[in-house]
């Protein structure tokens, strides 16, 4: 009985352990972008957060052995949860209906954009200075995620807007080999001329969002929301689509 007990007191005591080292790597990365949002993409600095957390330097490094590797881990985080929110968005507006899973798609990138502003801008904006991703560099595979998610916008509208752009002279070779080795093997059936157009779609949604997250429309409009919906509204009818309400 006296063994059942200590085995039991042992596994306590780790399962303490994990979940107080869970929740400190939490507050680290929760740190890391409140820095950010003061002070600027180069204010994360691992002396920087153990100051603010209370911790001493040398302690940090036991969760984070470099600040490029909490940058590689923040930037994977940050996709991550973009693209779970906008691929549930879209799995939620009725296959059949193009527009309704666009403007889906389109409001919850927004909405995830303004609750998340500073992973948008460690993403999306200015870079972390002397940041030197992973050997290889390669993206999450969230972002991966994302940037089908765009091309899949394109894809659905494509049947309806193909006549709209039948005069397009896009070729293959217009693109990164990167992008087109992610969008490609998602959908072998569309044109370059589809791609580009995918690429328009993410310049209408991330330029008017990327205003209101850097708060240059504040003195422009008291109405950012509506000027969005209607800006989507207004791309969505250009793709030869009836915009929801």
């Amino acid at each position: 009985m006296g063994n059942v007990g200590s085995a039991g007191s042992t596994g306590n005591t780790k399962g303490r352990r994990e979940r107080l080292r869970a929740e400190t790597t939490a507050e680290i990365k929760k740190v890391a972008l409140e820095l950010m949002a003061s002070g600027g993409p180069d204010a994360i600095t691992l002396r920087a957060i153990a100051r603010d957390m209370g911790m001493t330097a040398n302690a940090i490094y036991g969760y984070f052995a470099t600040r490029d590797s909490l940058v590689t881990t923040l930037i994977d985080n940050v996709y991550t949860s973009l693209a779970d929110t906008v691929d549930a968005a879209w799995e939620s507006a009725p296959a059949q209906d193009p527009a309704a899973r666009i403007q889906a798609w389109a409001c919850a990138f927004r909405n995830w954009a303004l609750a998340n502003a500073e992973g948008f801008r460690l993403i999306y904006g200015d870079p972390v200075p002397g940041y030197r991703p992973p050997e290889g560099g390669a993206a999450p595979d969230a972002a991966h995620r994302v940037c089908t998610g765009i091309t899949a916008l394109a894809a659905a509208a494509w049947p309806h807007a193909e006549s709209r752009y039948a005069d397009s002279d896009f070729a293959w070779s217009d693109f990164d080999a990167g992008l087109l080795d992610k969008v490609r093997p998602a959908f072998p059936d569309l044109p370059p001329a589809a791609v580009a157009l995918a690429l328009r779609i993410w310049s209408h949604l991330h330029g008017l969002v990327s205003l209101e997250v850097y708060g240059h429309l504040r003195t422009q409009t008291l109405s950012p929301e509506k000027l969005f919906r209607e800006e989507l509204a207004q791309l969505v009818r250009s793709l030869g689509l009836t915009p929801q309400s």
